[in-house]
């Protein structure tokens, strides 16, 4: 059966969808992949109509919308067909972002390394405990290194959350690529932002695998 990993955060322009988009492309490199639009916003599924006619674009990994009482059903047909299904969840706790939480192997949880990211956070965090998923902040748009990056790393680890141990820089190369219809690895493989992204995704992979 395939794993299915949640995209969640409540903060709007944590680059939820973004990284839903550049981590599914770099997984289905080597595995079969979904990837699930819940976001009432849709723009998961706006970039997977850009990367229906786009040149660059690896065949094979499906863009699908889907809400509502059907959810839980699809999650479960998606784990038999595929190794791995990414869901853009809506930036608020409702009853579809709470169902695909429940259905997750992994809640991923990106924020900017800033205090009301993480203060965001919280109800994404409390959920996956009330569902008794596993959960992992990723930092996105990250500074190299930075007083304010290390105070709250210190704070994560006190409070023993799991932070991925490698992050996601503020590097152009993701959003051009999005707009592409593209994930980095397809427009830049050789780049340094393509190296970083399978770095993070390896991470992730990694601890899906303790947490499964």
């Amino acid at each position: 059966m395939g794993k299915i990993i949640a995209v969640a955060q409540q903060k709007g322009g944590a680059g939820k969808t973004m990284i839903a988009a550049q981590f599914g492309v770099a997984l289905a490199e080597n595995a079969r992949v979904a990837l699930l639009d819940i976001d009432p916003q849709g723009s998961l599924t706006t970039w997977g109509r850009l990367r229906a006619s786009a040149p660059k674009a690896a065949p094979g990994m499906e863009v699908l919308t889907i809400s509502g009482w059907r959810l839980a059903n699809e999650l479960e047909k998606l784990k038999s067909t595929h190794d791995y299904v990414l869901v853009d969840t809506p930036p608020v706790i409702d009853s579809d972002a709470r169902r695909a939480i429940r259905g997750a192997d992994l809640v991923l949880v990106p924020l900017n390394p800033a205090p009301p990211d993480l203060w965001a956070a919280e109800g994404t965090l409390k959920l996956a405990a009330e569902e008794r998923r596993p959960a992992a902040l990723l930092f996105n748009r990250a500074p190299a290194a930075s007083r304010l990056r290390k105070r709250l790393e210190a704070e994560i680890a006190a409070r023993r959350l799991n932070l991925l141990p490698t992050a996601l820089a503020n590097r152009a190369g993701y959003a051009n690529a999005f707009a592409e219809g593209l994930g980095v690895t397809e427009a830049g493989p050789a780049t340094q932002a393509a190296e970083e992204l399978r770095a993070v995704v390896q991470a992730m992979l990694t601890l899906l695998g303790a947490s499964g």
